[in-house]
């Protein structure tokens, strides 16, 4: 992802003007992400909540972004296939195989695999663009994708030989994947304000949402049908992802890579697996297994080594996780 402009905000007390802080919560915010996911299992319909997360982001961007798209339109016009893929893959397509995936599997094998983003960003690059990886980052993405699979299978490797894999946690996967995709073609970003990107992406991922509604999620008339049935939990689920992960985080990513640099600023990501797993387990009340920690020290250690490795190469960025 390119550098974001400066601009203009709310002081926010001058929270904005503390980096490490800004920093902190924004993967704690994306952390949560998959808790809110968790949450609104029986609450809201998971394809409703797609589609009623980029409405809200979107409205609450909107109004702030309006000059700058004028200016960037011609810009979004060019690059609106590359727009479909951030807004429609590694936003509505990640986060919908996420929301999907608890219905199946715990919130912290979710937070854990994702993990694996990092390291497979680091392997894309140089399958596809030939970015020559260093040893230590061959070690560092050999450990994380042996923990991230330790995760998958619950500890027991005969699951693969029997092809048992639980299926929440494949689609953990299979989301990742897409996210890395997602994550490669953010290098071919056209030049932009932020806010016009935002906009530009929360509207892929709306029509893309309504898409999933349409053909997996009974209809475009079930976005009111679920809204109507929702739960307060879960409009409590659509008001947070809809501002926190979305727009808040953003917002101080935006800013921190202006304060501290995109490589520094790219660090603090590798957090996102550790809020979430912690949250998981203050708030949902999850249990950590053995095969947990195993994976934990195996992940760490393999991001570590990939970061020491290559501090250039900065990791998938995770655009409204």
């Amino acid at each position: 992802m390119t550098k974001p402009e400066a601009f203009a905000t709310p002081r926010f007390g001058g929270l904005l003007d503390r980096p490490y802080l800004i920093l902190v919560l924004t993967p704690l915010f994306w952390g949560g992400n998959m808790v809110a996911g968790k949450l609104a299992v029986g609450q809201i319909d998971p394809y409703t909540l797609i589609v009623l997360r980029w409405l809200g982001a979107l409205l609450m961007v909107l109004p702030f972004a309006a000059p700058h798209l004028r200016r960037d339109w011609p810009e979004i016009r060019r690059g609106w296939w590359l727009i479909a893929i951030y807004g429609g893959l590694g936003y509505a397509t990640f986060n919908a195989l996420m929301y999907l995936a608890v219905y199946f599997t715990s919130a912290v094998n979710a937070s854990i695999e994702q993990a694996s983003i990092p390291v497979l960003v680091i392997l894309a690059n140089f399958v596809v663009f030939r970015v020559k990886a260093r040893p230590l980052q061959v070690v560092g993405v050999v450990l994380t994708i042996l923990g991230v699979m330790i995760t998958a299978v619950h500890g027991d490797f005969g699951r693969i030989a029997a092809l048992n894999v639980n299926i929440g946690d494949a689609m953990v996967l299979v989301a990742c994947v897409a996210y890395t995709v997602h994550s490669l073609a953010l290098r071919f970003r056209r030049p932009m304000h932020w806010l016009s990107f935002l906009v530009a992406t929360f509207v892929a991922a709306l029509i893309a949402g309504l898409v999933f509604e349409a053909l997996f999620g009974g209809g475009i008339q079930s976005v009111f049908t679920g809204a109507v049935a929702a739960t307060p939990l879960g409009w409590g689920v659509v008001l947070y992802t809809a501002f926190f992960p979305s727009v808040l985080s953003q917002l101080f990513y935006a800013r921190g890579i202006e304060l501290i640099g995109a490589n520094r600023a790219s660090l603090f990501i590798n957090l996102i697996p550790v809020f979430g797993t912690a949250l998981s387990i203050v708030i949902l009340g999850e249990h950590l297994e053995p095969y947990h920690m195993i994976t934990a020290v195996l992940v760490i250690l393999g991001i570590v080594l990939a970061e020491m490795s290559a501090r250039r190469i900065v990791p998938a960025q995770p655009d409204a996780l």
